[in-house]
């Protein structure tokens, strides 16, 4: 890779990097002002504005909103949008650097569930990030009495969520764009969240809660658009192991803003799940093309 292409990677994931912990900050901090539909209404309002405007702009991004297979776009949101919903709850009950260090599980249940909807090779690299994933958590959680914490379960849960989402996600690629995805992400998850919202809700919020909404609105899109592009710069094995740089920045995030101890079992933790990850990488670079 040329020290262009490292440098726009770099770039890109730093753009992802503080866009996530942007949203993670926003969520705790609407947490007292609004319930978890009417923040999360908050991020697909503000995607389906963006997002009509720039098909109104563009007609080619016009013509990219059809698509032939909305009966997936609908069961991969409405599981994404449980699983948004379970993340965004574990903010409140959880430090934020467990809460990142238990997401990035969803790699070891891709990996598991790649194997039964997308007929993928179960090899010893996807095996061990699967038995890493599950050392890592054991070493969070610390199993006792007082493992079993909602918050825990939740994030638990949403990184499963997020893995199934992953894999519908890698269906519709095959014949819809990122921004027909996008888009439909947006669309068939904003009526769920103002289900469960209340209109009065939003006229209450008050000038201290402008910094948080603007900062959930921008980075619910700026997160998965910086990530997106950070892959188009450069492989993978390069762009995931700077994605792991989410978990100390939230820490120090975290201890700056709410004064959170700084868990060395988190970061223990977190280590173990990053080596799964990081030798299925290495392992998948080095399989022959037409094994993959």
């Amino acid at each position: 890779m040329t020290n262009f292409r490292l440098a726009r990677v770099v770039l890109w994931m730093t753009g992802a990097l503080l866009s996530f912990s942007t949203m993670a900050v926003s969520i705790r901090q609407l947490a007292g002002l609004l319930n978890l539909f009417e923040i999360l209404a908050i991020r697909n309002i503000t995607g389906v504005v963006v997002l009509t405007a720039l098909a109104i702009a563009r007609p080619d991004l016009r013509l990219g909103i059809r698509t032939q297979r909305f009966g997936l776009h609908l069961i991969r949101n409405v599981v994404h949008a449980v699983s948004q919903f379970a993340w965004a709850q574990s903010l409140t009950l959880l430090p934020l650097a467990t809460v990142f260090a238990l997401e990035f599980t969803m790699p070891a249940w891709t990996a598991v569930l790649a194997v039964f909807f997308l007929h993928e090779h179960l090899t010893p690299s996807r095996v061990g990030v699967v038995i890493f994933g599950i050392l890592g958590v054991l070493v969070i959680l610390r199993p006792g009495i007082d493992s079993f914490h909602l918050g825990s379960i939740l994030v638990l849960a949403a990184a499963f969520g997020y893995a199934i989402t992953l894999v519908a996600t890698k269906k519709l690629t095959a014949t819809d764009s990122t921004f027909t995805i996008v888009f439909w992400m947006n669309v068939i998850q904003l009526p769920m969240m103002l289900a469960g919202s209340n209109p009065a809700s939003f006229l209450r919020l008050h000038g201290v809660a402008f910094v948080p909404v603007l900062g959930l609105g921008i980075a619910g899109l700026s997160a998965h658009y910086c990530l997106t592009n950070a892959f188009r710069a450069g492989d993978a094995s390069v762009v995931v192991p700077i994605d792991f740089m989410r978990i100390p920045l939230i820490a120090i995030v975290g201890w700056w803003f709410y004064g959170e101890v700084l868990d060395a079992f988190v970061f223990v933790g977190a280590a173990l799940i990053i080596v799964g990850v990081l030798w299925n990488l290495r392992a998948e670079a080095m399989r022959p093309i037409e094994a993959k």
